[in-house]
């Protein structure tokens, strides 16, 4: 696949403790024409995080002094740079909680280069586009005033600080008031055409509404049971 000049210049930060998967993806991904770098460990990976700033950050989950999922963390805490995450089959519930960290997508080892770079393409290319679509544009409505280019969320007058996925499924949800978002449109439209993981939903779903809803009992975001998600932005019966 052709890259455009965006991808051609992404600088690509790797993040594993096994030089052997680091030599791998090292050769895979510097032969598409992408700029590496590579930390052994999450505390490396926040100064490379810090002083190089990457466009793309790609990082095991199991790793000595800080793990994958604190590492997320620690990034979103500074930046919105894309997160794919390496894990084992059997990391399942660690893999759930880097998304819930902020994790874009992942990989299980062992994986495809083809399928590797592949998600890298799809990374840089939602970033680059949601970069070059940006515009000034705010949306208004009921208890919500989100600042789509600047990424700032206010419900009932407090600023909410969300995910770069939650903020793009809020976005979503918001620009389609009272009508009933299925699940696959809310995966495609946030995570892509190739998207089949309705956990990156679950989970998403639910750590905004606990960012969002003042109770246990949803307000804002309304299930329709084996169909998808209803936005109602104040929160009443009407739509």
């Amino acid at each position: 696949m052709k890259q455009n000049l965006d991808e051609r210049q992404a600088r690509i930060l790797v993040v594993d403790d096994e030089p052997q998967i680091t030599r791998v993806l090292k050769t895979a991904l510097s032969t598409q024409g992408y700029s590496l770098r590579v930390a052994a460990n999450g505390v490396e990976g926040m100064v490379a995080v810090h002083e190089w700033k990457p466009d793309l950050v790609i990082t095991d989950v199991s790793m000595p002094q800080m793990n994958g999922v604190e590492l997320c963390r620690e990034i979103r805490a500074v930046s919105e740079v894309p997160i794919l995450v390496l894990s084992v089959r059997n990391q399942e519930l660690m893999k759930i909680e880097a998304l819930d960290a902020g994790a874009d997508d992942y990989v299980t080892k062992p994986f495809s280069i083809q399928e590797l770079q592949a998600r890298v393409r799809a990374q840089l290319r939602r970033s680059s586009l949601a970069a070059a679509d940006a515009a000034t544009q705010v949306i208004t409505a009921g208890d919500f005033v989100i600042d789509i280019p600047q990424h700032r969320v206010f419900v009932r007058g407090v600023e909410t600080h969300l995910t770069p996925k939650q903020f793009d499924l809020l976005v979503c949800l918001a620009e389609h008031p009272g009508q009933v978002m299925t699940h696959r449109t809310l995966l495609h439209s946030v995570w892509g055409t190739n998207a089949d993981q309705p956990e990156y939903l679950r989970v998403n779903i639910g750590q905004l509404r606990k960012k969002i809803e003042l109770s246990e009992e949803p307000r804002y975001i309304v299930t329709e049971p084996w169909i998808g998600y209803r936005f109602r932005p104040a929160g009443s019966d009407e739509v």
